[in-house]
């Protein structure tokens, strides 16, 4: 037969540049001489045969052998009247003489588990209709744009009776109830865990053994599609996980493909994670990056994914991650960075760049290892974004922290602004946080049921506001009390309780304020964008800040009306009020009457959330003139305990003070409090208030 694997298509394999790999390997519906039927390629460059088993010839590996294309390693063959929906496997004869039976590498679709073999499908022809999403979201700058993620694990998001799938739903109710929850919420975007195809539910999706098929516990790969498309069209953006740092030994796998290393590295110091139990991808190898690369541009080109977050970048940056002294090699200058995963990086990174279609993808980076958000040609690994885990850390730290304790604490608030610019940061409270006894948002919350909450509220407020775009974990939003678990629904009931939804409605509020003022995200990685107004005072653990605009002094005074109002399109056509916006927040329980704070020129202020939410008819504070915070004006309000107070206000004049030092005059300090006897009463009334801090 003319091969269906060309030359060429082997020359480009060969250095590791058929971008579109998935065209050609795996299973492919077609009509060869007239008969139609499927066609099978598979890369299995150490074994002595290769035949294609299915139910059609009994599973018998001497039934269908297929050819080794000019001994290229890659064997194809020719099934005639084969259809979709078949299972099949590669029988796999190894220098050992032994086969061996494994899954399609490039399957498009897998049997529901705990099956395992591939299952043929065209994912050809779906008919898309999310036309004007791909065209807004091609014009669309992220990073100054609102990006509210939602961490989703459908399997556990919400089950149904269904025991034949064991209560998953479908990926089309998952797509339209995520679509109705996440505008109703204000998110931007859903962000999939465990949708590449994976046999062990408790892995989360982190263990993958078909990376090219959507998981069948769902649906068909024509189905995820499906929920895409809707969610597209419902304006809500599609983020997948995505993990090329390992994969499983399973026996129908990658592991030892054709009986020997094939996609991993034969050198167990650099091709296997001691902590894990898995394999590490061999990235030096071309074929190994080719099959990677073409797999994070199919999700892109087939699936119309809006981004990938790449999970354990660390572990594959570093050589010497997780393992001790003589457990692993140096590079070839001696250091313990790992070139070719360096050099992977770059490569994949500027395919996504140069498509500049408004893909992205995202780094879920655990180090300070420099400018994995700057462009390859920067010197930089080229990722868009990279997850904040240092201020996760800190921030959780600090809200853990009994309130009375706080002062001491202080600058964990802080410190993430000092290298915030460092990198186009994205602030996350991840699944990784609320499992593994770390416990829920809520349990982490210091005092009294209703003191729970109140913080909560407080630290959603605080995130919200900092520089950064954002995530968070499915059911945090409602206060769920328990860890998740990947084996049952979130606990939906929940939000028959009253606290629980006080919190739910406050963070909706928030969260659609959030697109509606640019202020909140439109400078998130500019300096201009945020500037404390008191970030020093420790005493009473309130923070106060700023956010502004793009070119906030140049913008226009109205509101102006966002574009991309047609079905599907980015943004959402909300009113985009251009004013600055003032952040107050109280981590104590301790009310304070009066709160001083520094304000630039401006008339008035306009109170547009509380602590109780939305403030639902237009109240003004006015700005007086009097030096607070080391700005010329101020103004005051009650702040109550654990209070937060969001002001909008449009600056008359440039803020040249900008993150200087607190009132230092003797007459601010008494005006705001900070005299030794009355911080030493406030702290004792802190105590007398909670005691459980006894």
């Amino acid at each position: 037969m003319d091969r269906f694997f060309s030359e060429l298509d082997r020359y480009l394999f060969g250095v590791g540049r058929h971008y579109q790999i998935y065209e050609k390997m795996g299973a492919h519906p077609c009509t060869y001489e007239g008969k139609k039927g499927v066609h099978f390629a598979v890369w299995a460059p150490h074994a002595k045969a290769v035949s294609l088993v299915c139910d059609r010839n009994g599973w018998n590996p001497e039934g269908n052998a297929m050819i080794n294309v000019a001994d290229s390693g890659v064997f194809e063959c020719f099934i005639p009247e084969m259809g979709e929906n078949e299972l099949y496997k590669y029988a796999i004869l190894t220098q050992k003489d032994e086969w061996i039976y494994k899954a399609d590498p490039y399957a498009f679709s897998s049997e529901f588990r705990p099956g395992n073999a591939s299952v043929t499908a065209n994912i050809e022809k779906f008919p898309w209709t999310d036309k004007e999403w791909m065209k807004s979201r091609k014009k669309t700058n992220w990073e100054e744009s609102p990006m509210a993620i939602y961490e989703v694990h459908i399997g556990s998001w919400k089950r149904e009776g269904n025991p034949e799938r064991n209560g998953f739903i479908s990926y089309q109710k998952a797509g339209r109830d995520l679509a109705e929850y996440c505008n109703y919420m204000g998110y931007t975007h859903v962000e999939l865990m465990g949708i590449a195809e994976h046999p062990f539910d408790g892995s989360w999706g982190y263990q993958v053994t078909g990376y090219y098929a959507p998981t069948s516990r769902h649906g068909s790969p024509k189905d995820f599609m499906e929920m895409v498309d809707i969610l597209h069209n419902a304006g809500i953006g599609v983020i997948l996980d995505w993990v090329p740092a390992h994969f499983p030994k399973d026996a129908h796998g990658l592991a030892d493909f054709d009986g020997e290393a094939c996609y991993e590295h034969p050198d167990s110091r650099l091709g296997e994670h001691p902590d894990w139990g898995t394999k590490i991808f061999n990235y030096g190898k071309t074929e190994v990056e080719n099959f990677l690369i073409g797999n994070a541009l199919y999700w892109y080109d087939m699936y119309h994914i809006d981004g990938l977050r790449v999970d354990a970048v660390a572990s594959m940056l570093y050589l010497d991650y997780g393992r001790k002294d003589g457990q692993w090699l140096p590079n070839r200058f001696g250091g313990n960075g790992n070139l070719e995963a360096i050099e992977f990086f770059k490569h994949l990174n500027s395919l996504i760049r140069k498509r500049e279609d408004g893909a992205i993808i995202i780094a879920e980076e655990s180090t300070a290892w420099p400018d994995i958000t700057k462009s390859p040609e920067d010197g930089g690994l080229g990722f868009h974004f990279k997850w904040n885990m240092g201020w996760m850390h800190d921030f959780l730290s600090y809200m853990e922290e009994n309130p009375l304790y706080r002062c001491y604490h202080h600058n964990k608030m802080t410190f993430g602004m000092s290298y915030a610019y460092s990198e186009k940061f994205i602030l996350v409270l991840s699944h990784d946080e609320v499992v593994h006894l770390k416990r829920s948002m809520i349990e982490k919350m210091p005092g009294t049921d209703e003191e729970r909450f109140q913080n909560l509220k407080a630290g959603y407020f605080f995130m919200l506001g900092h520089a950064g775009k954002k995530l968070l974990f499915m059911g945090q939003d409602f206060g769920q009390y328990s860890e998740w678990s990947e084996a049952r629904s979130i606990d939906w009931y929940l939000l028959e309780q009253e606290e629980n939804r006080s919190l739910h409605n406050f963070l909706r509020d928030l969260l659609h304020l959030y697109q509606e003022y640019p202020a909140f995200y439109e400078a998130d990685y500019e300096y201009e964008g945020f500037s404390w107004v008191n970030a020093d005072d420790s005493s009473r653990s309130i923070y106060s800040f700023i956010r502004n605009c793009k070119n906030h002094m140049g913008k226009a005074k109205k509101a102006e009306k966002g574009t991309g109002t047609e079905k599907g399109a980015l943004p959402s056509g909300k009113a985009k009020r251009k004013e600055s916006l003032l952040f107050v927040v109280n981590m104590t329980g301790v009310d304070r009457d009066n709160y001083w704070v520094g304000l630039p020129k401006t008339k008035k202020a306009k109170l547009l959330l509380t602590e109780e939410g939305l403030v639902k008819e237009d109240k003004y504070f006015p700005v007086v003139k009097g030096e607070c915070d080391g700005r010329d004006y101020h103004i005051a309000y009650p702040l109550k305990g654990y209070g937060i107070a969001l002001f909008s206000f449009i600056e008359e004049e440039e803020d040249r003070v900008a993150n200087a030092k607190p009132c230092p005059d003797k007459k601010s300090e008494l005006k705001k409090g900070e005299n030794e006897k009355e911080e030493k009463e406030q702290q004792g009334e802190l105590v007398a208030k909670n005691s459980w801090t006894a």
